[in-house]
């Protein structure tokens, strides 16, 4: 038995948190706890969770996840969530290293030695999503994921959805896959049409067409179209995913493991979603610990379909990447749409401690922007 010793975590930009797991072994796992624009509420319950998890066994992860999950009374939600992820991915790491195997094999095994991978592009203007989708596809990526609309109101005019057909053409005419994200910015009224005309382009999925708390407007959103329905980054377990579930109005499940408890509560939720015929697709514009803590799942998931990836995502225009903070960056080497499966033991990146205490130093809370109507009302973002 080696026991908790010591916990720690480090704000790091862009936008990350992460947590660091020591036992009395002196053993070290890494996890991320990232809840953009809420990171000072994550830090309280870390610190709090500190000290009731000091002093027992680092090996019993699910008896420590059980504790954080039933022993407060009040219980789920992104900070409480967010806050155990970087707990329960620390120790999953934590065990892997002291065993010398990776996670995966601590699940089961993998089932696949590689995983199809997707990134992000941005513009507004059809000329720069195909420069953003050619260096993509230089990169090695055959998919991207974009933003379906700006800011828009609860019945806006229609021509504001020509745009968003004319840059999915556009990404389509390279040659690759996209996804469509709605971002939960459209409202009903707009999002029916906008599902319309994107299903002839054949989006791989459209994402949180309407905000998550409308499951019977994204249930009757599925009935209209054929395009697959992609959701989950703001629902934060096993009991959030199980309603949209029971609805049918799913295709892609996207989980995000810094929101939902890790990877072992990520790992139920793929098992839950494999048994309605749901495709895996976790949600990660987030750190690399998040992402190869993703990539741990994925590989034991029968039902993974496609993994986010933040590489040179919009937000890193502040200098820092997922290769900032580990020592082994050739890891997420794209290769013909693909990463390979990590070999190492644990989460498989070797953590610059380094580089994330100079970057931790005096680095301010990341701040969610907001969107404004001409008449002053506040927007989706």
């Amino acid at each position: 038995m080696a026991r908790i010793k010591s916990m720690e975590y480090f704000r790091v930009p862009p936008r990350w948190l992460f947590v660091k797991v020591t036992d009395e072994d002196g053993n070290v796992g890494w996890g991320e706890a990232s809840l953009e624009g809420h990171t000072q509420a994550v830090e309280g319950c870390l610190d709090a969770w500190f000290d009731k998890f000091k002093g027992h066994d680092a090996d019993d992860i699910e008896h420590i996840w059980q504790m954080a999950w039933r022993t407060g009374f009040y219980r789920g939600g992104p900070v409480f969530m967010s806050a155990l992820s970087g707990i329960d991915i620390a120790l999953w790491d934590l065990k892997g290293k002291k065993l010398g195997v990776p996670i995966y094999q601590l699940l089961g095994g993998k089932v696949r030695h590689k995983l199809k991978v997707y990134a992000w592009i941005g513009g507004d203007r059809p000329d720069e999503v195909e420069q953003q989708a050619l260096a993509r596809k230089e990169q090695g990526f055959h998919a991207v994921k974009m933003n379906g609309t700006g800011d828009v109101c609860w019945l806006d005019s229609p021509s504001v959805l020509d745009d968003v057909v004319r840059r999915i053409k556009v990404v389509k005419n390279l040659g690759m896959d996209a996804a469509v994200d709605f971002h939960g910015r459209v409202h009903k009224p707009m999002a029916k049409q906008l599902a319309t005309l994107l299903q002839p382009h054949r989006p791989l999925f459209i994402e949180e067409p309407l905000l998550p708390e409308n499951l019977g407007g994204i249930k009757e959103l599925s009935q209209l179209t054929s395009v697959p329905i992609a959701l989950g980054e703001r629902l934060y377990s096993r009991w959030d995913v199980r309603p949209y579930l029971e609805a049918g109005c799913v295709d892609v499940l996207q989980p995000d493991i810094c929101h939902v408890g890790g990877i072992s509560e990520l790992r139920r939720i793929a098992s839950m979603a494999e048994t309605y015929d749901v495709a895996l697709a976790p949600h990660c514009p987030l750190g690399p610990i998040a992402l190869a803590a993703n990539v741990q799942v994925d590989a034991v998931s029968s039902n993974f379909a496609i993994q986010e990836m933040s590489i040179g995502i919009h937000y890193n225009n502040t200098g820092q990447d997922i290769e900032t903070y580990i020592k082994n960056p050739e890891i997420w080497k794209v290769e013909d749409g693909y990463i390979n499966v990590i070999s190492g033991p644990g989460l498989g990146i070797e953590v610059d401690e380094d580089m994330v205490r100079k970057l931790s130093k005096d680095c301010l809370p990341w701040e969610s922007p907001s969107f404004r109507g001409p008449d002053g009302e506040i927007r989706e973002w």
